[in-house]
């Protein structure tokens, strides 16, 4: 079920919010945990019970590694969490990447091994990481395994951020799940944000991928068109996904819930240093905080930290998803960020306008590669930018397309900056002015929602980038 669809928007969560306000408040995680299971069974109903079995080990494997932690036996606990982990890749590694792997090896060495052909379960890399990380937190100490089976099960399930994150800690969320309190200000502030995300994800990344998928139709390219899908493609995966996330913080404010921000305005940044600390933030710190860090980070000789890098950056390519571009892709952003630590920084503080044109092309080319199906493909895009696929510099067809889409690009250009939140401070800041927005806000959020409606009722292009990983 997607939250831009009309069974979610006008009978999944009218339902699940009218029985979940007006229960005792000792019944809500328990209201929480069904809604989700209906919620993933309603499109994924035969994974369902593969979800409820990893949530069922990683609660039983926290609760062996607490006890043997209590009881000093330490490699007893380090033995539960390899388990733990283990059984968490392998059912990852089986679902997502077998098919990989076997055609790899059938390509290698001539074989001519079946492939298993089996759907990816809507949301496992996401749910997977999450169960791994609170394993690893129970074997490190940093917060505590739950008898009570309820409260990871209701976390791990939770489903404003089961299929597309944030990946939450459940460190973050722990004591929200035994003590939340329900605010007419913060369901103020979750209507918002969820009818914001629901925009940006409906109004703006589905009418770019529009134009994205006209681009892929298309034949005959022109030098403009690529430059057209680039910059679309770029501006569709981030209202795609950050609009998704908007939805997920604003349902958990629904909910009683703060999750952590996703999106920091990446398209500002000023290094990819800098864009990986705005974009996708929950991955990115996860990561970190489990892979890198754990590796010895950049504390190590200079050899070392360069594989730790690479390593991680390899990974981060890979839990995208199985294909040889998205391990091209993490390795492309690895390149870059070795380079800056090592001398490009010192370039890129001489000059605001210089850094911001470098990041902005460095990922839209990025995004080329990601949006490939092959490498072969992705080297096609990127040489047609530059004029060097042979199909001249502009046609009639790039231009009337471009004027279609240039409305929806600026709009989506301006909403991936700031200044939109600039402009409403400083209205607010002035006499009446904070009268004024909240007298506005009311109408304009009716006025996007009715909109949104409009488009889904119409059965508008609304898919969702990432389902795929």
């Amino acid at each position: 079920m997607l939250f831009s669809s009309i069974p979610f928007l006008y009978y999944f969560l009218p339902m699940v919010l009218v029985i979940y306000y007006m229960a005792p408040k000792a019944w809500r995680n328990l209201i929480l945990l069904l809604s989700s299971l209906v919620f993933y069974g309603w499109g994924e109903g035969r994974y369902l019970f593969l979800m409820l079995g990893m949530i069922f080990f990683g609660y039983c494997f926290a609760c062996l590694i607490q006890t043997a932690r209590k009881k000093q036996r330490y490699q007893w606990a380090g033995l539960c969490l390899f388990l733990s982990l283990g059984l968490d890749l392998a059912i990852l590694g089986y679902f997502k990447y077998a098919d990989f792997f076997i055609g790899n090896i059938n390509r290698g060495i001539g074989l001519s091994l079946p492939l298993l052909n089996l759907a990816l379960p809507i949301g496992i890399s996401f749910y997977t990481f999450q169960l791994m990380s609170y394993t690893i937190d129970v074997y490190r100490g940093e917060v505590k395994a739950q008898k009570n089976p309820l409260l990871p099960a209701a976390y791990v399930a939770m489903f404003p951020q089961l299929v597309a994150g944030p990946i939450v800690r459940y460190s973050s969320v722990e004591e929200q799940l035994k003590d939340r309190s329900l605010s007419l200000s913060d369901t103020a502030v979750g209507i918002r944000r969820f009818i914001l995300g629901l925009s940006k994800k409906v109004l703006l990344a589905n009418t770019l991928g529009e134009c994205c998928a006209l681009f892929r139709d298309t034949k005959e390219k022109d030098m403009l068109f690529f430059w057209l899908y680039g910059v679309s493609f770029m501006l569709h995966i981030y209202f795609d996904f950050s609009g998704y996330s908007d939805m997920a913080i604003g349902l958990g404010k629904l909910l009683g819930f703060s999750f952590p921000e996703n999106f920091r305005y990446p398209y500002t940044a000023k290094s990819i240093t800098d864009f990986w600390r705005r974009w996708h933030i929950s991955l990115g710190s996860w990561f970190r905080d489990y892979v890198y860090i754990p590796l010895g980070g950049n504390r190590v000789k200079r050899g070392r930290w360069l594989m730790n890098l690479t390593l991680v950056w390899l990974l981060t390519g890979f839990w995208h998803g199985a294909s040889w571009n998205f391990l091209f892709w993490g390795l492309y952003f690895a390149v870059f960020l070795v380079l800056e630590k090592l001398w490009l920084n010192a370039w890129l503080k001489k000059s605001a306008a210089f850094a911001r044109i470098y990041v902005l092309l460095t990922v839209m080319v990025s995004f080329l590669i990601f949006d490939a199906q092959t490498i072969s493909e992705a080297t096609v895009n990127i040489k047609g930018l530059v004029g060097l696929e042979g199909k001249g510099l502009v046609s009639t067809e790039s231009l009337y397309y471009l004027r279609s889409y240039s409305i929806t690009l600026l709009v989506a250009a301006f909403g991936a900056t700031p200044l939109g939140g600039i402009w409403i401070k400083k209205i607010r800041e002035r006499k009446l002015g904070d009268r004024f927005i909240a007298g506005i806000e009311p109408l304009v959020l009716g006025v996007l929602l009715l909109t949104v409606t409009a488009f889904l009722v119409d059965g508008s292009f609304n898919p969702f980038l990432y389902f795929r990983f």
